[in-house]
């Protein structure tokens, strides 16, 4: 086998045996690193470090890690104005969340005569919340539902620090 010592120097080509011995007397282990090579490559060095750093970098990589999650508000062609401000509040929630949303548009019976109006409240909501969004996937009729999916702009949720004084109205 080949063997790379414990500071990564290559020692040559040599029995296991000497191998193993050399592992010994460094009080470190001889761990296989590729055993396709030919002759196999093998690496004198402290085992559960090696694992246990591996671990260390995992876990630091789930945590920078971000998900978004995609939600769903669904509006009414005839919905009131009260109605619409509370869910264009949810919405703006979503938004500052760094989530994406997907606003839908629920038509029934003869009110998918007017899918117009339908895109009509999708554009105004767009609008609205142009400085939080932008539009993903413009309005899109899907049967008896249009679809929209609004994504949040970078630098959008992101909350100040408690060392920060509050703004005071002039």
């Amino acid at each position: 086998m080949r063997l790379v010592d414990h500071n990564g120097d290559n020692r040559g080509v040599m029995a296991t045996d000497d191998a193993r011995g050399i592992a010994v007397e460094a009080n470190l282990d001889l761990v296989e690193v590729a055993a396709d090579a030919h002759p196999p490559v093998c690496r004198i060095m402290d085992y559960g470090k090696w694992r246990y750093e591996q671990e260390q970098k995992a876990k630091q990589a789930k945590r920078h890690q971000s998900t978004i999650t995609v939600k769903e508000i669904k509006f009414r062609p005839k919905i009131d104005p009260h109605d619409y401000e509370t869910k264009k509040g949810h919405v703006v929630r979503f938004l500052k969340q760094k989530n994406k949303v997907k606003v839908t548009i629920m038509f029934r019976g003869r009110e998918l005569l007017h899918p117009e109006r339908g895109e009509a409240i999708l554009i105004r909501l767009a609008e609205e919340v142009e400085e939080l969004a932008s539009i993903e996937s413009k309005p899109n009729l899907d049967g008896r539902n249009m679809i929209m999916i609004l994504a949040p702009l970078k630098g959008v949720g992101e909350e100040k620090s408690e060392d920060e004084p509050a703004e005071t109205p002039a």
